[in-house]
């Protein structure tokens, strides 16, 4: 236990800090219960996976600023295809749209790699190409989303032994989440590839050196993230039964979460539980100033204002934690 708490210090303070928060949810609303909570949990479901996109990237020293539009054009191209068709064609869409994530992502990576040009300028440039082609597909919101998909987070997961007190508080949208960050994530962790790329985010020339295929590496790095992307996209699609071809905030929630998560903007360190745990903090925060009824534009300004700082205060450490002479 002393050892888990030296090295996820971090996250054990995000989830400290994530229980006050609830706790004073239920003393601004005390008959906020299990039905409440799996809201929450599907109004996170987007940012998880948004968070998780910028996560793998962020490790390997780079961001993608294309992570929202690609889920906007996976969003609408899930919703065209599935309105007007059949329950069973939906399980034809979505490993379609998983598919069509994967090579996004990885467009992007071959694009950095073989241009030279720094991610955040090839990254803003596909965030355009994307949003016009969200456009093109949807130009309104609109399409729809197969029952099965929609009803997958909806409701609570019965656990054989459990009473159903216990069980109010699984709600599906949740096991939905950890099922799918975890089948990616855990054995990526642990492999040859997760240590690439976190060798990658640390020091490039080191990892080169050392001899990791950085190119490859990285290509595979912004092809998780539109995998990842391509899952927000679906889920922002089963939450709201249509497709949305205007990207949300979930880019710099992405990046403020990655950061409050504890992963460096430099690179090379941090892991995915805490920016999941930041990103159910941040959602939190809005939720108690909504039943505190704070005008909803001074809500904005304050989850900006937030975010903001969240993301100044990641800058500051990664310029803080460079070597002296190193290059800004």
């Amino acid at each position: 236990m002393t050892r888990f708490f030296r090295n996820q210090g971090w996250v054990a303070g995000l989830f400290a800090l994530f229980l006050a928060l609830f706790v004073l949810t239920k003393l601004i609303q005390p008959g906020y219960g299990s039905g409440d909570f799996g809201s929450l949990v599907r109004a996170v479901l987007p940012y998880a996976f948004a968070v998780a996109a910028q996560t793998v990237v962020v490790i390997a020293g780079g961001i993608d600023l294309s992570v929202a539009a690609m889920m906007a054009l996976t969003s609408v191209t899930a919703a065209s295809m599935m309105n007007g068709a059949s329950e069973e064609y939906a399980l034809f869409v979505v490993p379609f749209v998983l598919a069509m994530g994967l090579v996004l992502g990885a467009l992007n990576g071959i694009l950095i790699v073989v241009t030279r040009v720094p991610d955040i300028v090839v990254t803003l440039a596909t965030l355009f190409v994307l949003q016009g082609a969200a456009l093109l597909v949807l130009g309104a919101p609109g399409g729809a989303a197969a029952e099965w998909l929609k009803a997958s987070i909806v409701g609570t997961l019965p656990i054989p032994g459990l009473p159903d007190s216990i069980d109010a508080w699984v709600p599906k949208a949740l096991v939905l989440l950890v099922v799918c960050l975890c089948i990616i994530w855990i054995p990526l962790r642990r492999s040859k590839l997760g240590l690439s790329i976190y060798a990658i985010g640390s020091s490039e020339l080191a990892a080169f050196r050392s001899g990791v295929p950085v190119a490859r590496t990285r290509i595979i790095a912004y092809a998780l993230s539109g995998l990842f992307a391509a899952m927000g996209g679906l889920a922002l699609t089963m939450s709201t039964g249509i497709g949305a071809p205007i990207p949300g905030p979930y880019l710099l929630a992405s990046v403020a979460a990655v950061v409050l998560g504890g992963v460096a903007l430099g690179g090379g360190k941090g892991g995915l539980l805490g920016p999941i745990v930041a990103v159910f903090v941040l959602r939190l925060v809005r939720t108690d100033l909504t039943l505190l009824a704070i005008d909803p534009n001074v809500t904005a300004i304050i989850e900006g204002a937030i975010m903001v700082a969240v993301v100044m205060f990641g800058a500051f450490i990664t310029i803080r934690g460079r070597p002296a002479g190193a290059m800004p």
